[in-house]
């Protein structure tokens, strides 16, 4: 079965899904994150620098996956895409402060792909992955039923 979630807490998209869980015969699903800006509620890009936009993309991120049910350790691959990679690596101590608070000392498979620029032209970073959740977490949680949309 495919569920698209598509959180409350989240702007609404417009031509795609926050994620997109696919439940498995070997009792997970697995998640397909949309790539994530520092987009608010409100769908505006937040942030000035690349640090400030990449908690709040990898937030976004977070939250999807939340909405599907799923926890920053049940992450398996993250993408991200850079507008300037000499910008990011210079704050790369930051960045990753970032995500140890946000997701841990864990990490799943991760690339860094610089771009020329992203959908929104003020983004300098978005955040994409895939996540193998449990599918019995959660499943009482009648909150685990906000925003799915299928």
């Amino acid at each position: 079965m495919i569920e698209r979630v598509n959180p409350p807490e989240l702007g609404k998209p417009s031509g795609y899904s926050h994620a997109v869980a696919v439940n498995t015969a070997d009792a997970e699903r697995i998640v397909f994150l949309a790539g994530q800006t520092a987009l608010n509620d409100e769908n505006k890009i937040v942030g000035d620098g690349v640090v400030e936009q990449f908690e709040k993309a990898l937030g976004n991120l977070l939250a999807a996956l939340r909405g599907a049910g799923g926890e920053p350790k049940d992450l398996v691959s993250v993408t991200i895409y850079i507008v300037d990679m000499d910008d990011y690596k210079a704050h790369a101590r930051e960045i990753g402060s970032v995500w140890r608070a946000l997701v841990g000392t864990e990490y799943p498979a991760m690339a860094g792909i610089g771009v020329s620029r992203l959908w929104d032209v003020e983004a300098l970073v978005e955040v994409q992955g895939f996540a193998a959740v449990p599918m019995n977490r959660g499943q009482e949680d009648p909150k685990h039923t906000n925003g799915i949309s299928g």
